[in-house]
């Protein structure tokens, strides 16, 4: 008893006081402000000599940079973060602490500017099928994200946190995940669209939709997205009848589901629309070959 007590004794205020120092010390030595075009690498880090590094990187302790990798200006990578493999990062992005972006594997992966890969999260690290992974502009990937092979991330995304996306998997843009979402391979996420915390994605989800549940199925419109993103109110509108018209008719026996669509196409008001008509388009082309439809209203009928 007296030996585990003293195992459990704390450290003494000093030896805590002078690591708490060096760690502040460390990073703000990192990430201090510095010299427009100069850039900083910790001692600790690793880097290949052939890895290419723009200005105003900093690179902090513990990191490791390939020989392949390559890194625009003024990205910033947190202690424990590495970048692997034949992969471009854009200006201005940021890796959180112990974020992994690339493998040396055949194939690259392509990150666009303005990106902040939050803490723990995996992009492009070894998986059955070795290709290709892009990721656009200004998209917010939390931590603990998985992002699998031939993904392809359009601009303006939100991955809350532990969001899974399986391989060959399309995001477009302006699509917010909430967190522990899981997305089946070869599904496509709209534009505007919103996917609820804990849902599993396991079809398309069209332009501007809302969806959530195990599987997931249609909610509705993503009204407050669509506000938050500029769309007027008679946009809204239209789409919120071009919506029900589709999904919600008066009468569920009267006309197919595909009947609807055409109705709605060929609506002298809705059809001029250019918002309904990208979302019709969003919704044919998932009934497409190869592609696996759309998620289920809940209250949709059989036809």
């Amino acid at each position: 008893m007296n030996s585990l007590l003293k195992f459990r004794r704390p450290l003494s205020p000093s030896i805590t006081s002078l690591s708490l120092q060096r760690l502040s010390t460390t990073l703000h030595y990192v990430f201090e402000e510095k010299k427009e075009g100069t850039s900083f690498i910790h001692p600790t880090a690793i880097v290949h000599p052939n890895a290419v590094i723009g200005q105003g990187v900093s690179v902090g302790p513990l990191c490791t940079i390939g020989p392949s990798a390559k890194l625009g200006n003024g990205c910033q990578m947190h202690p424990s973060s590495h970048i692997f493999g034949n992969t471009k990062l854009g200006s201005h992005c940021v890796l959180m602490t112990g974020a992994v972006v690339g493998d040396d594997l055949p194939g690259r992966t392509v990150i666009g500017c303005n990106n902040i890969i939050g803490h723990h999260a995996v992009v492009g690290i070894k998986c059955q099928d070795m290709k290709y992974k892009v990721i656009g502009d200004n998209n917010l990937i939390m931590g603990s994200c998985h992002i699998a092979h031939d993904c392809k991330i359009g601009n303006n995304n939100i991955f809350a946190n532990s969001s899974l996306l399986a391989g060959h998997v399309i995001v477009e843009d302006y699509v917010h995940t909430g967190g522990a979402t899981v997305v089946h391979q070869f599904c496509h996420i709209g534009s505007f669209s919103f996917i609820g915390g804990g849902s599993v994605v396991s079809q398309d989800v069209p332009k501007y939709m809302m969806v959530s549940g195990d599987r997931a199925e249609l909610r509705g419109l993503n009204f407050e997205g669509l506000r938050r993103c500029g769309f007027q109110v008679t946009e809204i509108k239209s789409l919120r009848t071009a919506y029900r018209k589709i999904f919600m008719p008066s009468n569920t026996n009267s006309m197919g589901f595909d009947e609807r669509l055409s109705e709605v196409e060929h609506n002298e008001d809705l059809g001029s629309v250019p918002a309904v008509c990208s979302m019709l388009r969003s919704i044919r082309d998932s009934f497409t070959e190869n592609r696996r439809g759309i998620c289920k209203f809940r209250q949709w009928s059989s036809s």
